[in-house]
């Protein structure tokens, strides 16, 4: 807040008073330059929430925030120096944040499964099937296979867990990687 804004809140007293060379004069430029750091926080404090303008270090926070931290690689733990992580990246987590309540309309089913796994890996073409037949060629109830495209390997740990997370509970699951 500026010195000039500051001297109008004080009564009229002090105000007639704050002039240049004098104490109060002083304590009003000292006052300036204690709120400085405040409002510049406070100019930008909407960035803060927006995933693809936050700091890096704000995306995980915002991730929580809409129940994304059960992808976190590692696991969260109770030591201040843990670090969230995604394999695919901070990209990625801030796709998914931005994402997060499209996601949630569609959870639980095949369009929103396959939604979540592609922002989440950046990557299209992974198929969810519903018609899996068993050794006996009857369907399998309950029960899908989903072929992951092609180079997601690595991100297999990431894969099952938004896999578990997004399936109904009772749901069975096969994963393919492709060749």
């Amino acid at each position: 807040m500026q010195k000039r804004r500051i001297k109008r809140l004080l009564p009229s007293v002090f105000q007639n008073t704050a002039q240049p060379g004098n104490p109060l004069y002083a304590i009003l430029d000292v006052m300036e330059t204690m709120h400085a750091p405040s409002e510049a926080a406070l100019d930008h404090l909407h960035e803060n929430f927006d995933p693809h303008r936050a700091p890096d270090a704000f995306v995980p926070y915002l991730a929580n925030w809409v129940d994304l931290e059960a992808l976190f690689d590692p696991p969260r733990t109770k030591n201040p120096s843990w670090t969230p992580s995604l394999s695919t990246g901070l990209g990625r987590l801030r796709e998914l944040t931005a994402a997060a309540a499209t996601l949630s309309q569609w959870r639980g089913t095949r369009k929103g499964l396959c939604l979540f796994l592609e922002t989440a890996t950046g990557a299209k073409g992974f198929l969810v099937d519903e018609q899996v037949r068993g050794s006996d060629g009857k369907v399998k109830p309950f029960h899908l296979r989903i072929t992951v495209p092609k180079g997601l390997a690595e991100h297999r740990s990431l894969i099952e867990r938004i896999v578990e997370l997004e399936k109904p509970a009772y749901v069975t699951y096969d994963l393919e990687f492709g060749t």
